[in-house]
This record gives C-alpha cells, sequence and structure tokens, in this order.
C-alpha cells in the first residue's frame, strides 16, 4: 500500500513538470509581461482608481508571497462545487477574517474586497411603501 502512495507522488510531480514545461514552450499562460503584478505596474494611476472603486483593496493581494508547497498541499482538498475544504467528511468553511490571517493582510476591507454594501431600505420605508 505505501509503495502505490509513493509511486502516486512520482507521477504527480512527473506531470506537474511536464505541464510547466509545455507552458513555457507553447507560451501558454507563463509568457512574459502577463503576470497579475506586471499588468499592476504598468497601469497608471487614473486605471488603479478605477480598479480600486470596483474591487477594493484586491491588488494588495499581489504583493502576497504564496507558499507553494501549503497551496498545493491545500488543493488536493479544495471542493470546487460547493467552494469549500473537505478533509474526509469534515467540511472546513473558512471565515473572511480566516483567509487575511492566513495572507497575513490586514488591508483588505471586507466589505469591499468582494461586494459593495446595497442600500436596503429600512422595515419603516418597507412598510410605508406596501401601504401606500
Amino acid at each position: 500500500m505505501e509503495k502505490g502512495f509513493f509511486y502516486k507522488i512520482e507521477d504527480n510531480a512527473a506531470i506537474q513538470t511536464w505541464s510547466e514545461t509545455t507552458q513555457r514552450k507553447k507560451c501558454d499562460s507563463l509568457a512574459e509581461g502577463y503576470e497579475l503584478k506586471e499588468i499592476w505596474d504598468q497601469w497608471n494611476d487614473e486605471v488603479k482608481k478605477l480598479f480600486y472603486s470596483g474591487y477594493g483593496d484586491l491588488p494588495y493581494l499581489l504583493d502576497i508571497k504564496v507558499d507553494k508547497h501549503l497551496f498545493r498541499a491545500l488543493a488536493q482538498f479544495w471542493n470546487p462545487a460547493y467552494s469549500y475544504f473537505t478533509f474526509g467528511g469534515i467540511d472546513l468553511v473558512p471565515t473572511v477574517e480566516e483567509y487575511m490571517a492566513l495572507l497575513r493582510c490586514s488591508k483588505i476591507q471586507v466589505d469591499k474586497a468582494y461586494s459593495r454594501v446595497v442600500n436596503v431600505p429600512t422595515f419603516l420605508k418597507k412598510l410605508m411603501n406596501i401601504t401606500g
């Protein structure tokens, strides 16, 4: 049983190496100048402000150094259908605060990074609209 596990790991490493080599040769998603950080650096202040108005402090994530080993380990347990991690029979749904702690990013504003707050009418206004 252990042998099968180690063969799987070697196969995965070979597949990853093959995939990265193929992408470099065929210029698929690894072309120079197309990294998000490089694109962000090319934009002027006006374009950056426009991006901030729509997406908030999301560009701060471009400066976060990603632990590739941790990312690869966690990717095995990611459930894309429900957007959370599954470990055996246990579902792990991280909160925004936990993501912020993992990324060591204190500059993201929770309401601004993912969605805008909508003007929700108060109960009294809803009641007045119904009654006329």
